[in-house]
């Protein structure tokens, strides 16, 4: 029996990181899932994995940052399962802006990646489980930036603590629906956008990594399928009655000071 048996999970953002390793996860735990990317090279290509592993995925091209495909990627699922049990909002965009220097169109970027696209995925999401009266989970990939975060994050910042402050919403607003809404927020984690990220934004080198290791309590930076192995739990049944939970998924402690 695995956490996950016979739900249908959609996930956004998960044709690479942390999104890829939680469709993993799910298939292994019994899953049928869908998972979106705007490229179709790394999405058909984990889904081809998934699938000769045994597994039941598919991959649904989306540009999230379009409301329009961020809702249609739901109903999509709707049509090829009948439902959808659980989603998982771990699309994310990081470009890097600090309040003096961000453009409105750099921020509308963070808004409509980071923000608007998890809220009108739950809604749609929201929307087919309360029409079938039946109980779901999401959980949200958000960031340890959102309680403050870096100067040069004020955009995603800005966008990723909107994110934290709905999870909260809209899990009061649906408790008595049974559906169930929690988020993580992530520490310093090792994705190939995050590689992308450092080398593009900081000038990294192929160091970079054990570079930042050094720098950190536990000595390495935090894994995909790690978090991966979290959000299943919350997703399934064994998390019990939690919703409306953010949690601190990192090593460094919120308000500690040396």
């Amino acid at each position: 029996m695995g956490l996950l048996d016979d739900k249908v999970v959609l996930v956004n953002g998960g044709s690479q990181g942390v999104g890829a390793a939680v469709a993993r996860a799910a298939v292994r735990e019994g899953a049928a899932v869908a998972f979106t990317g705007r490229r179709p090279g790394p999405g058909e290509a984990l889904a081809k994995e998934l699938t000769a592993a045994g597994g039941r995925a598919m991959f649904v091209r989306a540009d999230l940052a379009d409301t329009a495909q961020a809702t249609s990627s739901v109903a999509e699922v709707v049509r090829a399962h009948g439902r959808v049990d659980c989603l998982v909002n771990a699309a994310g965009l990081t470009s890097r802006g600090t309040l003096l220097d961000t453009t409105p169109e750099l921020f509308d970027q963070h808004i409509a990646v980071n923000l608007r696209a998890p809220f009108f995925a739950m809604q749609a999401a929201v929307a087919d489980m309360v029409r079938r009266e039946a109980p779901g989970t999401i959980v949200n990939i958000i960031t340890s930036s959102a309680h403050g975060g870096q100067p040069f994050l004020a955009p995603y910042v800005a966008a990723k603590a909107g994110l934290m402050g709905l999870t909260r919403n809209a899990a009061h607003a649906h408790r008595w629906d049974r559906i169930r809404i929690n988020g993580l927020n992530i520490g310093w984690t090792a994705t190939e956008g995050e590689d992308a990220t450092q080398r593009t934004f900081h000038g990294a080198g192929d160091d970079w990594r054990e570079r930042a290791a050094a720098r950190l309590p536990m000595g390495r930076l935090g894994q995909p399928d790690e978090i991966a192995d979290f959000v299943v739990f919350l997703l399934s049944d064994r998390s019990g009655v939690v919703t409306g939970s953010v949690i601190d998924w990192d090593q460094n402690v919120l308000g500690g000071l040396d």
